[in-house]
């Protein structure tokens, strides 16, 4: 299970990346200002439309880098990753923390990351983190 911990360990260790308030002044991660992930709890709406499937406990936004990965992370593993019709048409996910490994976290928070990062900074970035050419 991830923690708020985690999010924060994980967001900050990616270049150029801040930590700031959201919109409801809950914590967000974003890089040259573009956020990637951030707290986003479950609003009256959201349960709503989850029904009895809505997750307790703090769940995160996470930006993918297009509809066809969010469409295929909510195939992939639907009690894993959640959307809402709010969310419709936005390359957004959600995923309680109390179902994701850190690994799958990490994971998950480096690609949003790249999907938001300026694409020179993603090159550098990549280019610094390949495993050398054998």
């Amino acid at each position: 299970m991830a923690s708020w911990e985690d999010v924060r360990r994980i967001a900050l260790s990616l270049p150029e990346t801040g930590e700031r308030p959201s919109y409801d002044a809950l914590p967000a991660w974003t890089v040259r200002n573009k956020s990637f992930v951030w707290e986003r709890p479950l609003r009256r709406g959201d349960l709503d439309a989850l029904g009895p499937a809505a997750p307790d406990g703090p769940i995160l936004g996470v930006r993918v880098a297009d509809l066809g990965v969010k469409e295929a992370l909510l195939a992939d593993d639907p009690a894993r990753y959640l959307a809402t019709p709010h969310l419709d048409g936005h390359p957004i996910v959600l995923v309680p923390l109390d179902r994701i490994d850190v690994d799958e976290l990490t994971e998950l928070i480096v690609e949003a990351w790249y999907a938001r990062a300026p694409k020179r900074l993603a090159a550098a970035h990549r280019a610094e983190t390949a495993p050398p050419a054998t």
